[in-house]
């Protein structure tokens, strides 16, 4: 099985911003984790801070993938570009949260790829990216 991880704005700081929300520790750390916890799956990882790389490993991975568990941040609740992205390709994707993002600012509620999704996970820390790829292992 492969499944990519694909993470958006700012989780390049993981560990070091808003640690309250956030938790001490960066996803770098954590998807070595990850890949000692799931090792009959092939994980990688992709990290952009801009929407059109994001779109891009979208397109790249979601015809050739077994499963993305996509993080788009903030993207989330901004951006057509991705959800159509997600909508566009055959490889089921899950959304993930670290945080309850339905507890968070009004702005946060919305999501663009909820739509398109096999499924949302949030509010976990960094067990939601857990189990999301759980969500692919058990179909």
């Amino acid at each position: 099985m492969k499944i990519i991880v694909i993470n958006g704005p700012n989780l390049n700081l993981l560990g070091k911003r808003e640690t309250d929300i956030y938790g001490h520790h960066s996803f770098e750390d954590y998807f070595e984790v990850l890949k000692g916890k799931f090792t009959d799956v092939d994980l990688t990882y992709f990290q952009s801070n801009l929407e059109g790389e994001i779109i891009g490993k979208i397109q790249e991975t979601g015809f050739s993938y077994d499963g993305i568990v996509l993080n788009a941040a903030a993207y989330t609740h901004t951006s057509v570009g991705i959800g159509d992205a997600v909508k566009a390709v055959t490889t089921p994707v899950v959304e993930v949260h670290i945080s309850n993002t339905i507890a968070r600012e009004a702005f946060r509620h919305h999501s663009f790829i909820a739509p398109n999704a096999k499924g949302v996970v949030l509010g976990f820390g960094l067990k939601s990216y857990d189990l999301a790829i759980q969500s692919f292992i058990l179909e």
